[in-house]
């Protein structure tokens, strides 16, 4: 018996109508040899099922009404006797118009009887889906690059960026948080006994600043263990040559075995991002140790920037000498690459010590000011508002997917008393971001989007060939969770899903992890790229796993603040 089922949509809302798309060209999607192929995504609920006998040539995408699910399912005439007994059912044969007219959306022509079958569904538990996705991927890291940065999956084997075992300690406060003891024990023997700082290699201060030393501070204060406190001093205290230059902004490098630092051999410019997203982490350790040094280099960064010439309307350049002091490359203001976690920063510095520090209250607000005068446009046709880019006083019509940080950020803010607009406009870019992901073929976004202005082919979003890959990024299940954190609004959490399933139908690699892709728009050959990021394991599956927990007490946004790299840290109690 062959039997399709349409996928059930939504049931918090009065009535739901999917349009097909190139990923969805038929509703009946669901098909299993021997029984129904439902796919719950749900509280229990007693679905209506109409039985089309001889297959209609259309049928539209089920309409959700209350707690009642009507949902075609197309089967043979012959297969009717294996699963029910018609006689107690009622017939209506040679049915010429729309049977259930607000389900079906295309005559049945033939002959056709319909038959009302109860059946219980059963919900799919999301958070344990999430765990299932995390053991998926840490099989193919134990298997194939224990103790390396980062796997790659399809020829299953490892890459190195620091050696420091990158993903291994990305995911670690991860692996509590999922509560995978067995996984998180055998990841801290390995820190116990492997994990050194003293390696004669060159590491990125942005890089192993929110990844390393957050993520060992977070782990910390997660558990309690004391290991994880001392290798976060070990390696803070290695990366602070880079703040000994001449304009104490510090360098992009560090030798971590040598204490030597210096810039990219290309130029002596650091990125506006980089040096003004390590804050949350040194500022921290330097509570726990008691040793002012780590911020106050981090706080005199924050002191020269709020009061630099060059900036619009509190939006700042991307890059900054580290000779002058000054910024470069004036006149390019994007909330992409380079620049982004600057803002997320100024808030979340202003919520970690306690909402004292009012001059980075105000750089936040007035760039959230700056955006709204400066930087926001609105698609055609759908009408999205989005971020775009300002170079020389035109606007380029193009967000990275790194922008999608914004919705959550804003979202944040509003939770803790700054302007009620917003929320608004949160929720109108969360909108776009999950547009930018449904208007893929593979229901995955681009890395970089480009909407269009004017409605030349019906798309609100082109992506360039150059930037159709997806690196499985965490920012916008990262701006979900926020946003169903303060709303309660559980298409936030239904957004978050059909992520997590397209992450699972395109990227997954079967003997363990999940790979980048490279082109998002050819759902048949996506293009595997052969790496797994640790910020997948850091972020992306936290963020996801946060999404669909019940328990709001579960990293309270009361009580923590996430860095960059969704390492959660303490907000500081009032006496610090």
């Amino acid at each position: 018996m062959r039997i399709c089922a349409g996928k059930i949509s939504s049931l918090q809302q009065e009535k739901t109508v999917m349009e097909q798309s190139p990923r969805n060209p038929h509703p009946a999607i669901g098909c299993n040899a021997g029984g129904i192929s439902l796919l719950p995504e749900h509280s229990p609920v007693l679905g209506v099922f109409s039985l089309c006998i001889n297959r209609p040539k259309q049928l539209s995408f089920p309409v959700v009404k209350g707690t009642q699910v009507c949902l075609p399912i197309i089967l043979c005439k012959t297969d009717i006797q294996d699963l029910l007994d018609c006689s107690k059912f009622p017939v209506y044969p040679k049915l010429y118009s729309y049977p259930q007219s607000d389900s079906i959306i295309t005559p049945v022509i033939n002959e056709a009887c319909f038959y009302s079958l109860l059946v219980s569904v059963k919900p799919v538990d999301r958070a344990e889906a999430v765990r299932e996705a995390f053991r998926h991927a840490w099989k193919g890291y134990k298997a194939f690059a224990w103790g390396h940065d980062e796997l790659k999956p399809i020829s299953k084997t490892h890459g190195e960026w620091f050696g420091l075992g990158l993903t291994l300690i990305d995911a670690l406060d991860t692996m509590w948080i999922l509560d995978l003891k067995e996984e998180f024990e055998e990841s801290k023997r390995w820190v116990e006994k492997e994990l050194s700082f003293t390696k004669n290699v060159d590491v990125n201060l942005f890089e192993s600043t929110i990844r390393i030393l957050g993520g060992l501070l977070s782990t910390y204060h997660l558990t309690g263990d004391s290991l994880f406190l001392d290798k976060a001093k070990d390696i803070g205290s290695r990366l602070m040559p880079a703040f000994n230059t001449p304009s104490k902004i510090p360098f992009s490098d560090v030798n971590i075995g040598k204490g030597i630092a210096h810039p990219p051999r290309w130029t002596t410019d650091s990125t506006v991002a980089e040096v003004t997203s390590i804050q949350l982490e040194f500022r921290e350790l330097s509570r726990l140790t008691q040793d002012p040094q780590y911020q106050k280099a981090v706080d005199e960064v924050m002191r020269q920037v709020h009061r630099l010439d060059g900036k619009h309307d509190g939006l700042v350049p991307m890059f900054i000498n580290t000779n002058s002091g000054k910024f470069t490359h004036r006149g390019v203001f994007t909330l992409g690459a380079r620049a982004d976690s600057y803002y997320e920063y100024l808030l979340k510095q202003w919520l970690q010590g306690g909402k004292k520090e009012p001059e980075l209250l105000e750089d936040y607000l007035q760039a959230v000011e700056g955006v709204k005068k400066n930087l926001l446009r609105q698609t055609s046709p759908s009408k999205l508002v989005f971020v775009g880019e300002l170079s020389h006083g035109r606007l380029n019509p193009k967000m990275d997917h790194l922008v999608c940080f914004l919705p959550g950020t804003l979202a944040l803010g509003a939770h803790n008393g700054l302007p009620a607009d917003h929320m608004d406009l949160a929720m109108q870019l969360m909108e776009t971001c999950h547009q930018m992901y449904v208007q893929m073929e593979t229901g995955l976004s681009p890395e970089i989007a480009h909407f269009n202005l004017q409605n030349h082919n019906g798309r609100d979003v082109d992506v360039k060939p150059a930037d159709r890959h997806n690196l499985l990024r965490p920012e916008t299940v990262e701006s979900l969770f926020y946003m169903y954190r303060f709303t309660q609004d559980s298409k936030y959490r239904d957004w978050g899903w059909e992520i997590l399933q397209s992450f699972n139908k395109y990227t997954r690699v079967p003997s363990g992890g999940y790979t980048s892709i490279g082109n998002v728009r050819d759902p048949v050959n996506p293009g595997p790229r052969d790496k797994m990021e640790s910020f997948f394991l850091g972020e992306t599956l936290k963020y996801l796993f946060l999404l669909f927990s019940d328990d709001p007490e579960l990293i309270s946004l009361d009580k923590y603040v996430f860095n960059t790299e969704a390492h959660p840290l303490p907000i500081w109690p009032s006496d610090s």
